[in-house]
C-alpha cells in the first residue's frame, strides 16, 4: 500500500495570472511515499498491548483465585462450627433428658418407706437406737441415751 503525500512549490502562482480578485493558489506536487507494513504494525500494537496488560491480568486472575479460596475456608469453618453446635444441642437435649429423668426417680421415690425399702433391699440393716456425747461448757461431757449395735441379725452373721 501507498499513500500519497501533498507539497506546494514555493513560487507558484498560475492561477494569480488568470484571477486576480481571487487568492493564488498553487497545484500541490504528489508523489507517492512507500507505506511501513501493515502487518508489522498490527503485529507490534497488540504485542505491546498484551505486554503492558499481562501484569494486570495476573493481578485481577490472582485476586479472583484468592477470594474463591478464601471464601472455600471460610465456607468449611462455618460448616465445621455449625456440626459442633449441633452436636452440642444434642448433647444437651440428652442431658436435659438425664436430668429430667433423674428428678422424678427423686420425686417417685422420695418417701420414707420407699427409701427404707430400698435400703433392705439393697441389704443394709436399720440402726438402732442413737446415742449423743453432749459436751459441756466446763470441758466435761455426757452420754444421752443408750447405744445399741445396729442389728442382732448382722452381729450373729458376723460370728459365723
Amino acid at each position: 500500500m501507498t499513500r500519497a503525500t501533498a507539497r506546494v512549490p514555493v513560487g507558484a502562482g498560475a492561477r494569480s495570472a488568470a484571477r486576480p480578485s481571487q487568492r493564488a493558489t498553487a497545484r500541490p506536487e504528489l508523489r507517492l511515499v512507500p507505506a511501513v507494513p501493515a502487518v508489522r504494525a498490527r503485529r507490534r500494537a497488540p504485542s505491546a498491548l498484551r505486554h503492558s496488560r499481562a501484569p494486570f491480568v495476573l493481578l485481577v486472575v490472582a485476586l479472583l483465585v484468592g477470594t474463591t479460596l478464601g471464601l472455600l475456608v471460610l465456607n468449611t469453618a462455618i460448616a465445621v462450627d455449625s456440626l459442633k453446635a449441633t452436636q452440642l444441642r444434642a448433647d444437651n437435649a440428652a442431658r436435659a433428658q438425664e436430668v429430667q429423668r433423674l428428678e422424678q426417680q427423686v420425686v417417685s421415690g422420695g418417701t420414707p418407706a420407699e427409701i427404707a425399702a430400698a435400703a433392705v433391699a439393697a441389704g443394709l440393716i436399720p440402726a438402732g437406737p442413737a446415742a449423743y456425747l453432749v459436751i459441756e461448757p466446763d470441758g466435761g461431757s455426757v452420754l444421752r441415751g443408750t447405744p445399741a449395735p445396729a442389728g442382732d441379725d448382722a452381729s450373729a452373721e458376723d460370728e459365723d
